[in-house]
């Protein structure tokens, strides 16, 4: 059943395991996948204008972008390479469109803007999206165990946090030398 883009969206909000499947195997659904990152990452972005301004915006939209492809990469390798079950067949495109799908709960990010309570739309969007995401990684790597997609999706999330913390170090905007 071919479902319309906000259908999709939707239905991966609800953490509807079928529509991963629909995503994954629908390999004209990369650039909706792209275009869920980046309605996400601005609903985010607008969340932070207070603090950020509108180049916050644009900074948020180009890093959740650039966070998605690497998480992809990193979840093919660990998960597809690294920790696979008998019948994982995946590839990037695969894993880049259910990802991308599970950033749909982050349009509740941009709750974040209400005054003294926005930070809880912005935290419960950061978790309804983590949950998604383990149920795309699930669904991608054909894994029958919904505990073998929480440990990717954790290693996964360590290794791309170690990369930004040496990113931030070698630039120097993280440690002693970047305070003011």
């Amino acid at each position: 059943m071919a479902t319309s883009f906000a259908q999709r969206m939707i239905l991966a909000a609800k953490l509807d395991a079928n529509v991963y499947e629909e995503v994954e195997a629908d390999t004209s659904a990369t650039g909706q996948a792209a275009a869920v990152v980046v309605i996400a990452s601005i609903a985010a972005g607008i969340a932070a204008v207070a603090v950020a301004g509108l180049p916050g915006v644009i900074v948020v939209t180009i890093a959740a972008l650039i966070g998605w492809l690497v998480w992809a990469v990193l979840i093919y390798l660990i998960g597809a390479k690294l920790l696979p079950q008998p019948q994982t067949r995946t590839n990037l495109g695969e894993l880049l469109r259910t990802i991308g799908f599970a950033s749909s709960p982050g349009v509740i990010r941009i709750g974040g803007i209400i005054p003294g309570i926005g930070f809880i739309f912005v935290i419960a969007g950061n978790i309804w999206m983590l949950v998604a995401t383990v149920i795309a990684v699930r669904q991608a790597l054909d894994y029958t165990e919904t505990g073998r997609a929480v440990w990717v999706c954790f290693l996964t999330w360590l290794v791309q946090l170690a990369i930004i913390l040496i990113a931030q170090w070698l630039t120097g905007s993280v440690g002693p030398q970047a305070a003011p």
